[in-house]
């Protein structure tokens, strides 16, 4: 082998054939085979070594504030009619080479408590408010500080959903930025989407974001 063979880090053995990555080039070595046998191999190799990665989402905010219709939007990549939430719903959503379980839970003040239960081992939070209500963007801050402040959510990536910014009187990122107080989280890694889940306006640049984080998660 030549002086510009690369160093055999993290080799794969398949089937015989030792194959391993060198920045975003796969190298195996193996000897003369058929089609059908290469296929084979590299169809295990590229699962082993960019299978899905598994992460557990909560999409919580106040009640009204579309989290359904962002989960359906989402999962079925069409905008679909939502019915107000009474428990939950969990739907699990493939992007961007991640597999995202995400729990939408109801936000009655009643139910909040049960949320709790669902917090271990969350690798995300993706909270949803309503860019047009006013009168209730302090309680939505305060809602996000106990969450922020919960210990099973200490090192949740935070995507915060700027909804319903097709209506005329909707506040904007940095207003909402301020009023939920998003830059005293100095320790927190968080993002800030303006949406509009009707018609998918910045979904996805949200999403991208979000899951760019996930997949750099140690």
């Amino acid at each position: 082998m030549s002086s510009m063979s690369p160093t055999r880090r993290n080799v794969i053995i398949l089937e015989g054939y030792a194959c391993w990555k060198v920045s975003s080039v796969i190298i195996c070595e193996y000897p003369p085979m058929n089609s059908i046998t290469m296929g084979n191999v590299f169809e295990k190799l590229l699962k082993s070594l960019f299978g899905k990665k598994e992460m557990r989402i909560l999409m919580l905010g106040l009640d009204g504030v579309g989290k359904t219709t962002i989960l359906y939007t989402l999962k079925l990549g069409k905008i679909v009619a939502a019915v107000p939430t009474t428990g939950f719903n969990v739907e699990t959503i493939e992007y961007n080479n991640i597999s995202l379980t995400v729990w939408d839970f109801a936000s009655h003040v009643t139910i909040r408590p049960m949320w709790r239960h669902y917090f271990k081992n969350t690798n995300g939070l993706i909270f949803v408010v309503d860019s047009n209500d006013r009168e209730r963007i302090g309680e939505a801050q305060e809602l996000l500080f106990r969450l922020l402040t919960e210990d099973e959510l200490r090192e949740a990536v935070l995507l915060v959903f700027a909804n319903k910014q097709d209506l005329p009187n909707a506040m904007n990122t940095a207003e909402i930025t301020d009023k939920l107080g998003l830059n005293s989280f100095h320790y927190r890694n968080w993002h800030i989407q303006a949406i509009c889940a009707t018609n998918e306006d910045g979904l996805y640049e949200g999403l991208d974001w979000f899951t760019n984080q996930l997949a750099n998660q140690k």
